[in-house]
């Protein structure tokens, strides 16, 4: 017998059970208090239940648009969707195409996991790892039966079974195509990746074992830790856009049962790697320069920019904050080039002596000055058939821009005392974390070089806008890490993961790699990476952060928590918790009932924007429409 449909308003009626009657399932007993738990300690009433979510669900058509949460929503036609999905498998091909999918299922996986974290910051791990089946069946994308699902958070292992109803993609594969030999929810498949990834700050791989569209009665998945699978390269294989990224679970060194691991690439078959050139000049170990690590629709945009202009010859000028990752994008720029088994040549601009510019550049010959004992080449000349990166171009001179701008001109160099020229075959790359045009503007770079170097710019965006890639960078650099420091770390517990998704990493990636070596090597081995491990170098959380405590009558207080840092660890340490002694008084949270302190944020937003509702519904990190029903909802006037 189907089941009845209901509207958001049905669901606000019948908060109270609803969760059985959407998922199909009977209460269980109460969640556990522990990290960890399996399918006996989850409850269908633990927050957030289905009406909690559903609060999250705004309609806003008087402007067009529908929220969950701050993200915006658009509701399309599931034959639309299809359509589409005919049409990239028909265009670009299966394997292509399912890539794509893919990677669009785990970035919506993702966005919602962040939602959860965001949204019910104190649910226990069990409860959210069960509103991704909630927020899944909301979204109507398909209706989620649990058969187990288990979590070890001491280990870091996870490991799910899971039976997929009404699947919205099966319907559309199949009204296509037919019932085939091969799986099709793909997009279902990379948002339970990418959901529960994210959710536990490690990698978890599905895979779908059943499937509607190949014949089965209904489709059957299973999620495991990355580790855990024999094979994963394969699942991994659609997660990028690109065969030059990286897949860092998959490099695990050593796991259960002993089984050692070898580095593999998605977009390609297992086994393959990209080709390797490393410069006498530039040495670095293979195993950090032959991974890049992403799979957000940002780090995606920065690939694809790279692969189009990885064949030509053309100059590419990278920008970025600090951090991002410039290096290894203009090292595997060289590495997917025609040029790759030539020199790859890195100079660090802002490290050369203003009087040694030339010098480093372009060479000496011997004489030419006090010292200089023999003749050198310089870096243009070693470079010579390869690939030339200038980092920190910006910091520059403008005498030594002069000088470098003649040598890209004419592709000739003229050693330091030399009477001749020495023609260069040179691809550049440069990188800056300044604002070039504004350099140009203020007189402190030449306007000609810069429109030379600015031949095709490729911007890599800062780590706080390519989230979604946070709990692969966290996998990836802590397998690392332990093969390198020699430690047996499982993973991270949950305050640490929230702790990482709060912070907002201003030394970008390179201090997300900082912070988690200098955990491993913290941490006691076989325990998790906890908040004082990593923030042990005096490092503050975003402030202001506050954690959301619901209880079962419906009430719930607000805890303002500490800042990520030093402070965090002398309000708690491991010690005290396991000895059950209380923080000190001057580190007891303030606790204040829930309404009064959600009233006050709201007066408060709306007194900072002078009544203006849009300005303060910025300022609060929501949208309009949230902010105009709560507002309604307190009588604020």
């Amino acid at each position: 017998m189907p089941k009845r449909r209901i509207s958001l308003a049905d669901l606000n009626r019948t908060a109270i059970g609803l969760g059985q009657t959407l998922l199909g399932t009977t209460p269980a007993p109460p969640p556990h208090a522990l990290g960890g738990f399996d399918t006996q300690g989850i409850s269908q009433h633990a927050h957030p239940t289905v009406a909690d979510i559903s609060e999250c669900l705004f309609f806003s058509p008087g402007d067009g648009r529908i929220w969950l949460q701050d993200q915006r929503m658009v509701l399309l036609h599931a034959e639309a969707l299809g359509a589409l999905r005919r049409e990239l498998i028909d265009s670009i091909g299966l394997d292509k195409a399912r890539g794509l999918l893919t990677r669009a299922g785990y970035v919506s996986g993702a966005r919602d996991a962040r939602l959860v974290r965001q949204q019910w910051p104190g649910a226990e791990p069990q409860a959210a790892a069960i509103a991704g089946t909630r927020l899944h069946a909301l979204e109507g994308v398909v209706q989620v039966e649990v058969v187990h699902v288990r979590y070890d958070a001491e280990r870091g292992d996870y490991d799910g079974e899971f039976i997929w109803h009404n699947s919205s993609e099966d319907d559309e594969h199949i009204a296509a195509y037919g019932v085939g030999g091969s799986p099709a929810c793909w997009m279902q498949v990379g948002y339970a990746t990418g959901y529960v990834s994210t959710l536990f700050g490690r990698m978890v791989v599905f895979r779908e074992v059943e499937c509607r569209s190949s014949g089965a009665a209904h489709c059957r998945v299973v999620g495991k830790s990355a580790e855990r699978w024999d094979d994963p390269a394969q699942d991994l294989f659609y997660l990028n856009a690109q065969d030059f990224v990286g897949t860092p679970p998959a490099e695990l060194a050593n796991m259960p049962g002993g089984k050692a691991r070898r580095t593999t690439y998605l977009g390609m078959p297992p086994g393959k790697t990209p080709t390797t050139a490393r410069a006498a000049d530039h040495p670095a170990e293979a195993a950090t320069h032959s991974t890049m690590v992403g799979a957000s629709s940002a780090f995606n945009a920065a690939c694809h920019m790279l692969q189009r202009v990885a064949p030509t010859n053309a100059t590419v000028l990278f920008t970025g904050e600090s951090g991002v990752g410039k290096e290894m994008f203009a090292s595997m720029l060289h590495r997917i080039s025609p040029r790759s088994s030539q020199p790859f040549v890195a100079v660090n601009c802002a490290a050369i002596p203003e009087t040694l510019v030339e010098s480093e550049l372009f060479g000496v010959e011997r004489g030419a000055y006090t010292g200089a004992g023999n003749s050198r080449p310089g870096r243009f000349e070693r470079a010579h058939g390869g690939t030339l990166f200038l980092d920190e171009i910006g910091t520059l001179s403008l005498v030594a821009q002069g000088k470098l701008l003649r040598a890209l001109q004419e592709g000739e160099v003229e050693r330091v005392g030399g009477t001749r020229t020495v023609r260069v075959d040179v691809r550049l790359v440069a990188a800056t974390n300044v604002d070039l045009r504004q350099a140009v503007r203020e007189g402190t770079f030449r306007e000609d070089l810069f429109y030379r170097l600015n031949v095709f710019p490729i911007h890599l965006p800062p780590l706080r806008e390519r989230r979604d890639d946070i709990p692969l960078l966290m996998s990836h650099f802590l397998a690392h890490y332990q093969r390198k420091h020699q430690r047996q770390v499982p993973g991270f517990s949950q305050a640490a993961v929230k702790a990482m998704f709060h912070y907002t990493f201003p030394g970008n990636i390179r201090e997300l790699q900082n912070l988690i070596e200098r955990a491993v090597i913290l941490a006691t081995d076989g325990e998790p990476l906890e908040p004082h491990h990593l923030f042990a170098g005096g490092e503050q959380s975003g402030g202001g952060l506050m954690s959301l405590n619901l209880q079962g009558n419906g009430r719930g207080t607000l805890h303002a928590q500490a800042s990520t840092g030093a402070g965090m660890r002398a309000s708690r340490t491991p010690a005290a918790a396991k000895a059950g002694a209380a923080p000190s008084p001057a580190a007891a949270p303030v606790v204040v009932p829930l309404h009064q302190a959600e009233a006050q944020m709201l007066r408060q937003a709306l007194q900072s924007a002078g009544g203006n509702v849009a300005l303060a519904a910025r300022l609060l990190g929501i949208s309009r429409a949230t902010m105009a029903y709560r507002i309604r909802k307190f009588g604020i006037g």
